[in-house]
Formats: C-alpha cells, sequence, structure tokens
C-alpha cells in the first residue's frame, strides 16, 4: 500500500491549491479514504472522509463550506479543493486509508499560508 500526497506549498491567504493523494496497492474503488493535518504543536485533526462511491462527507468545522474532497477512481487519486485559505490552515495535510485492520497514511505535503 503506497499514498503519495503533492499540491502543499506557500499560499497567499485567499488561495484555493488543490491537493491529490495518489494510491496504490489496494483496490482503491472499495475503499473509505480520509485527509487530516497537523498544524505545529497541535494533534492532528481529521478533516473529512470520502466513501468508496464519493457519497456524503462530513467535513470538520474548521474547513466546512471551504473545503471540498473528491475522488477518481479511475486514477486511483483522492483530492483535497481547498479555498479561502487562511494563515491558521498551515500545515501538513495527509491522506488516510484502513486496510484489513491498519491505518495507512502518506508522507504528508505541507501547506503553508502567508503572504
Amino acid at each position: 500500500v503506497q499514498l503519495v500526497e503533492s499540491g502543499g506549498g506557500l499560499v497567499q491567504p485567499g488561495g484555493s491549491p488543490r491537493l491529490s493523494c495518489a494510491a496504490s496497492g489496494f483496490p482503491f474503488s472499495s475503499y473509505t479514504l480520509s485527509w487530516h493535518r497537523q498544524a505545529p504543536g497541535k494533534s492532528r485533526e481529521l478533516l473529512g472522509a470520502i466513501p468508496s462511491t464519493g457519497g456524503n462527507i462530513n467535513y470538520a468545522d474548521s474547513v466546512k463550506g471551504r473545503f471540498t474532497i473528491s475522488r477518481d477512481n479511475a486514477k486511483n487519486t483522492v483530492y483535497l479543493q481547498m479555498n479561502s485559505l487562511k494563515p491558521e490552515d498551515t500545515a501538513v495535510y495527509y491522506c488516510r486509508l484502513l486496510y484489513v485492520g491498519r491505518f495507512y497514511w502518506g508522507q504528508g505535503t505541507q501547506v503553508t499560508v502567508s503572504s
């Protein structure tokens, strides 16, 4: 199993980057994946999880209305569209999979929101 996040970097406040999580090594279209983030000095935060069918997603209050999770099962990729970024969104962003009783994490991608 491998999860590889990309798309992070330095973003200005109000920016709208899209993160990707490319997955391999398991039947992607059958599994829920989730996005998380960890800001400096804070615990890791669940942002939302997308079911295998891409159905209903419950977002963390901190990102509701600004972030959108989607997936492309043909590309084995999950996305995190981030809009209206704020400095407090600065964090390392991770995708996660629960597969055969074990959690798998990507290496994370840093997003820094600063002018």
